[in-house]
């Protein structure tokens, strides 16, 4: 009998280095490995998405669209992959359905094959016109569960949700453990629940943040993952995800079909620790990141979010009331339905933890959890506090349908409005993501090129 077949999906190239530099590897970094990653037997790489496209203009001075062309030349055995959130795209707000049509197509064409899709409240009415356009533009459609655990979010529910999502179109379904808090007996359970249920392939996305992922991917595998989230070693650990070249080297010694060449994840992982070197050097990469931080166990609040609430309380003069803001944090997420504590979830629970802290309880209602409470950010896994409702919405009912069916379409008015501003349809979606960052950048670009010029007449 042949054993199972494991593939692996490589992180370095966006959430390795999100979680350890802040997504700040610039592309010449990259450059001169990227046709030997190539060889190393991927399932996919992922290097799109997240936050490297607000990073890429915004620090790094790169355009992203460009950045993801040049990958897809110099990698064209390899799917390439990315990370949308859904109707939010990249962003922290909903958008018409126009421009998320537009973006998921543009992203396919300059070279992305998959794109993993997930909605911080696991709303399957947030996916469906990004994976019915990524389907329609023939690339593989993940759909990301945002992993949480409440009295809310049962194994039930969630294979509930991805025989959903196969139904919508899903080739994929990935289970997201963004804050490293799913322990392996939970992620052996919710992997057999799927398995027993639905014939789908399962990959395993988690982090180091807890010291948990490397014993959470391990029995993932041993009950029917078909692929797992890695980095190579350089880029791996603390909050970054498990090393793929030890999960390469356990599997295969276990009997598992591991198509990954390890001598091409060396000189790959080779070149990435020389950057590793000049990161810690500069202060790029603090070691308080590498680090294994197990408060998350207890306080189910992911490691970014945890630093968040450290520094709101350091402004506010209140640091010695971190342990009743986090006694409060759980009992503001059940009173707003057990939401997942992603982005932006995780920052609007906080927020509001700290001010019920510091101000008194519910003194002041952020206008994000308003938001929230009016339905605009989809629909709660729970039961909203009714008390809290009635303080937010009056005798108001929250919104029954989809936020983004009230948006009015923005891409070919926002064209308009950009003029010869805007070169390419990819510099409309780069303005409507992040239309301050967007501005500047081009401002630079163009000033780039007219010095350029004026180098070139001078040198005649």
């Amino acid at each position: 009998m042949s054993m199972k077949k494991v593939q692996f999906t490589e992180t370095i190239l966006r959430d390795a280095n999100q979680s350890l530099i802040a997504t700040r590897m610039p592309f010449s970094v990259m450059e001169p490995i990227l046709e030997t990653l190539d060889k190393a037997g991927f399932y996919s790489v992922e290097c799109w998405g997240g936050a490297t496209f607000d990073s890429c203009m915004r620090f790094l001075d790169e355009d992203p669209w460009e950045r993801l062309r040049k990958i897809k030349a110099k990698m064209p055995n390899t799917k390439l992959q990315m990370l949308l959130r859904g109707q939010n795209l990249l962003g922290y707000k909903h958008y018409p359905d126009d421009v998320v049509r537009k973006f998921v197509e543009r992203s396919v064409s300059n070279g992305i094959d998959v794109i993993r899709i997930f909605d911080a409240l696991n709303d399957l009415r947030n996916l469906k016109v990004a994976v019915e356009e990524t389907v329609k533009r023939g690339a593989i459609a993940s759909g990301a569960i945002s992993y949480t655990t409440s009295p809310v979010h049962t194994l039930k529910k969630y294979v509930e949700i991805c025989r959903e999502m196969k139904e919508m179109g899903f080739e994929t379904i990935c289970i997201k453990d963004m804050a490293g808090v799913m322990s392996p007996q939970e992620c052996y359970e919710l992997v057999s629940a799927i398995k027993d249920s639905l014939d789908i392939p399962v990959v395993i996305h988690t982090h180091c943040t807890t010291g948990l992922a490397f014993m959470t991917l391990l029995k993932g595998v041993e009950a029917g993952a078909d692929v797992i989230d890695t980095a190579l070693s350089s880029f791996s650990g603390g909050t970054s995800q498990a090393a793929t070249e030890t999960l390469s080297y356990a599997l295969k010694q276990l009997g598992y079909e591991v198509p990954l060449d390890d001598a091409v994840l060396k000189t790959c992982n080779d070149h990435f620790k020389t950057y590793q070197g000049e990161c810690l050097k500069s202060g790029l990469l603090k070691p308080v990141s590498m680090r294994t931080d197990t408060d998350a166990l207890n306080y189910k609040v992911p490691g970014g979010m945890l630093s968040n609430l450290v520094s709101q309380l350091e402004q506010a003069g209140a640091l010695n009331r971190l342990d009743e803001v986090l006694a409060e944090t759980p009992v503001v997420r059940a009173d707003l339905g057990y939401p997942p504590l992603v982005t932006p979830m995780s920052q609007m629970v906080g927020v509001q933890a700290v001010s019920n802290v510091l101000m008194g309880k519910y003194k002041n209602i952020g206008k994000e959890v308003q938001a929230y409470i009016r339905g605009e950010y989809g629909r709660a896994p729970g039961e909203i506090d009714p008390a809290l409702m009635k303080r937010v919405l009056g005798d108001e009912k929250p919104m029954e349908g989809r936020y983004a069916d009230t948006l009015e379409p923005l891409f070919e008015k926002t064209k308009a409005q950009l003029g010869k501003t805007a070169r390419c349809d990819e510099d409309v979606l780069s303005y409507i993501s992040f239309p301050q960052v967007a501005e500047k950048f081009f401002a630079a670009r163009t000033e780039r090129e007219e010095n350029r010029a004026s180098y070139r007449i001078e040198a005649m």
